[in-house]
């Protein structure tokens, strides 16, 4: 496996992300039970962003002095463009934290401890899954074609199927821990386990936060299994997969919380995500016959995701007024 990380380059990412870890799990959000504001959300977002630009220009400022402006240009681009992907990709998993909380009636002073359970496990599947993924595309590289031909169908039937909601009712995971596990009918604080006394002995239970909890995992395997390969368009250099992507994840429990009362205003961001798919999915396909330039794929996939946020805005502007010009002439 080819790349630019050296054994030192590795282990100061390692000890950034621990940093990282530390802040975002003991610093945002504060103690147990607590709410985190939309000031408080879109600062901590703000600054997880600029750490992430700060690696991208400390990592071109190494490779322009130990391996000319080329390199340096060329893998600073890739980490940007990576970041960008899994970052536009990560704002559907967070639609659907928001689905999943919202189902369950898990109050926002509540979610903390099962976002820090799904950061932390989304960070472990991710890193097992690319330097596994880097292994098989340099064994196999038919696999890029498999990898382009699976995003260019995901990115199909996300569009086709956008506006359609879950049953998370007859969600087949939640059915069978209902049929093998007690489950409680109500929330017992952050806990996921409770015992109760029956007849003399004492029953395990699970909480509703322990079924949200699985949930979450669940869909974090789901949505690296479509943002992993996505990368690998770009680049298939481990060290600008793995940083670009854990970058992107670290701050995402920061976005969850922006975003948190402002989902429903971003109708149509699912649209631009899934033409973002499609277009990474045909960029892998014709990666043989001609290969897309990184910058022209960096600027294509940000007017995409701009697009689709700015046209979101405008829609949600256009349905508010007009419900609040229904509601006068009805009064």
């Amino acid at each position: 496996m080819e790349t630019i990380g050296t054994w030192w380059m590795w282990a100061s990412f390692f000890a950034i992300v621990l940093v990282m870890l530390a802040i975002d799990l003991l610093v945002v959000g504060g103690g147990k039970q607590h709410r985190v504001s939309l000031r408080e959300a879109a600062t901590w977002s703000g600054i997880w962003v600029g750490v992430s630009l700060l690696f991208a220009g400390v990592l071109w400022w190494y490779l322009d002095g130990a391996a000319g402006r080329e390199v340096a240009n060329a893998k600073t681009l890739e980490f940007v463009t990576g970041y960008l992907i899994e970052k536009s990709l990560a704002v559907d998993n967070v639609f659907v934290w928001l689905m999943l909380f919202s189902f369950f009636a898990i109050p926002l002073e509540l979610q903390k401890r099962v976002l820090v359970l799904g950061v932390l496990g989304a960070i472990v599947m991710r890193t097992v899954m690319i330097f596994a993924g880097v292994w098989l595309i340099a064994q196999f590289h038919w696999l890029l074609y498999v990898f382009g031909a699976f995003l260019l169908v995901t990115g199909v039937k996300m569009w086709w199927f956008a506006d359609e909601k879950p049953d998370l009712a007859n969600n087949p995971v939640i059915r069978w821990i209902r049929g093998h596990m007690k489950v409680t009918d109500e929330l017992h604080g952050e806990r996921f386990f409770v015992s109760r006394n029956e007849a003399g002995r004492v029953v395990r239970y699970v909480t509703p936060l322990f079924l949200v909890l699985v949930l979450v995992e669940i869909t974090d395997l789901i949505f690296a299994v479509d943002s992993i390969p996505a990368i690998f368009a770009i680049t298939t250099d481990p060290f600008i997969v793995l940083t670009s992507n854990i970058f992107a994840i670290l701050g995402l429990r920061a976005m969850y919380f922006l975003l948190a009362d402002m989902a429903d205003r971003f109708s149509l961001l699912k649209y631009g995500l899934a033409l973002v798919l499609m277009f990474i999915g045909a960029k892998m396909l014709l990666i043989d016959l001609y290969k897309i330039p990184v910058m022209f794929s960096l600027c294509v996939v940000a007017t995409i995701i701009a697009a689709s946020i700015l046209l979101s805005l405008r829609k949600d502007v256009r349905e508010r007024a007009s419900v609040a010009l229904r509601a006068d002439e009805t009064s």
